[in-house]
């Protein structure tokens, strides 16, 4: 498609996103009066940064399946899945039924309790890299305790990470690390390139404890990486005695294995989360027993892991539920089959229409991009009008489909292959309309 110029179709972008903003006002007064209250006690109304987008967020009320229904009684299909966290949609069968069976025997015991060894078990299981686990309250806590950990056996202090990685609300980086983020000393290296990253830990192997990355990089734009980058890290790590930590907070959920499974990369620590707790409050952090040993509270030198509801019985037992009788090996294949095939979808579309646009992920996790040139890293993304996020975000809400504003989605068990194709539909239609607006870049 011939691109008539940028100035000329700032106004056609103006008028579109005014229109679908005003469309979203008018049938959500419920859900802004809800903002409008929360802002009174909470820092921009919400307790999540995330969960903001303007010109304010969806109440949601209820929710049930693949099903969300705001404040003002409309229905969404969820393309969020709490950012991969709700892995078995709303209310699953077998997750209610183990909740209830928690509740109904007590819940807080102040002990050790049968359910966290089942489910130590099972994940121990899926990934053969982890012979012993911790459980920790989230994904930023077990990144956390890994960090720690590589630091106290290493007994160096220095952590690598990468531009654009995210591994917890005080754990994340652009170019350089974020202004709250946890005052240790950082060495961040671009993601997908590998030489780079060869060099830097050769050069700094004196001072590093760890190399940190994610898989794919969840938050900067469902960004895969390399089985070379990959590979070349476990092989620069064991060169030179650093260990290699994995953040398969995401991930985990691509493969038994997660993605060193598919791979066949085994890393030093692995860090997981999201959906391991069954939609509840969870993270865990593991990997040899040789390593893991410093937690063993019998051996006179132990390390202290404290931490009230490390190992609270709704998530102990909602996870091992879920690993048990749901998230199956065929399942979990079939889930990342049927977004490869959303993803592929998607992108025959933006083909088609020959407009900036595509999706980039693996399996069940993707990110829609407004741009063609492929993306390898944070550096790739191409600057773009903010409002055009605005405009896709809420064009797909007028349609019945809950994203992410930043254009990051999950598939749920929950999500069938209605749901799929009716997100195909409504993303064509929104490049039908728009598609000409989408490489406008932001005004000087």
């Amino acid at each position: 498609m011939a691109n008539p110029g940028t100035s000329g179709r700032k106004p056609d972008l103006e008028c579109a996103v005014d229109a679908v903003t005003a469309r979203y006002e008018a049938a959500n007064p419920a859900s802004r009066a809800h903002y409008e209250r929360a802002r009174k006690s909470l820092p921009g109304g919400n307790t999540r940064t995330g969960m903001f987008y303007a010109p304010f967020p969806l109440a949601i009320e209820t929710a049930a399946g693949a099903t969300l229904t705001d404040v003002d009684g409309h229905t969404y299909t969820d393309f969020v899945g709490d950012f991969s966290a709700g892995l078995y949609g709303h209310s699953h069968p077998a997750i209610r039924a183990a909740v209830k069976e928690a509740l109904d025997r007590g819940m807080a015991y102040g002990s050790t309790t049968p359910y966290e060894a089942r489910l130590a078990e099972l994940l121990c299981a899926r990934f053969p890299s982890i012979e012993r686990i911790r459980f920790t309250t989230s994904g930023t806590e077990a990144n956390l305790m890994a960090l720690v950990t590589a630091r106290a056996v290493a007994g160096r202090d220095s952590i690598m990470v990468f531009e654009g990685g995210y591994h917890g609300g005080t754990v994340y980086f652009g170019r350089e690390a974020a202004p709250i983020a946890v005052p240790f000393p950082f060495l961040i290296a671009p993601y997908n390139d590998p030489g780079e990253a060869q060099r830097l830990i050769r050069e700094n192997a004196h001072r590093l404890a760890a190399v940190l990355v994610e898989p794919l990089q969840g938050a900067s734009g469902a960004i895969p990486a390399s089985a070379d980058f990959l590979g070349t890290l476990r092989a620069a790590c064991s060169a030179h005695g650093v260990l290699l930590i994995f953040d398969e907070v995401m991930t985990s959920r691509l493969a038994p294995g997660g993605r060193q499974g598919q791979l066949g990369i085994v890393p030093d620590m692995t860090t997981l989360g999201k959906f391991i707790g069954g939609g509840f409050s969870c993270g865990a952090f593991g990997g040899p027993a040789e390593i893991m040993k410093v937690y063993d509270p019998a051996r006179p030198d132990s390390f202290v892991h404290h931490g009230t509801f490390n190992n609270n019985v709704f998530m102990l037992t909602a996870g091992a539920a879920g690993l048990e009788n749901v998230f199956t090996p065929p399942v979990q294949a079939a889930l990342n089959d049927a977004g490869d095939a959303l993803r592929a979808s998607l992108n025959e579309l933006a083909a088609r229409h020959g407009v900036a646009f595509q999706a980039t992920g693996l399996g069940s996790l993707m990110h829609l991009h407004l741009q063609q040139a492929p993306i390898r890293s944070i550096r790739d993304i191409a600057p773009r009008d903010p409002r055009l996020r605005q405009l896709l975000h809420l064009d797909l809400i007028d349609k019945g489909f809950f994203t992410t504003r930043r254009g990051y989605i999950t598939l749920s068990l929950a999500i069938a292959e209605p749901d799929r194709t009716g997100l195909i539909e409504a993303v064509d239609g929104f490049l039908t309309r728009h598609g000409h607006l989408l490489d406008i870049a932001p005004a000087e």
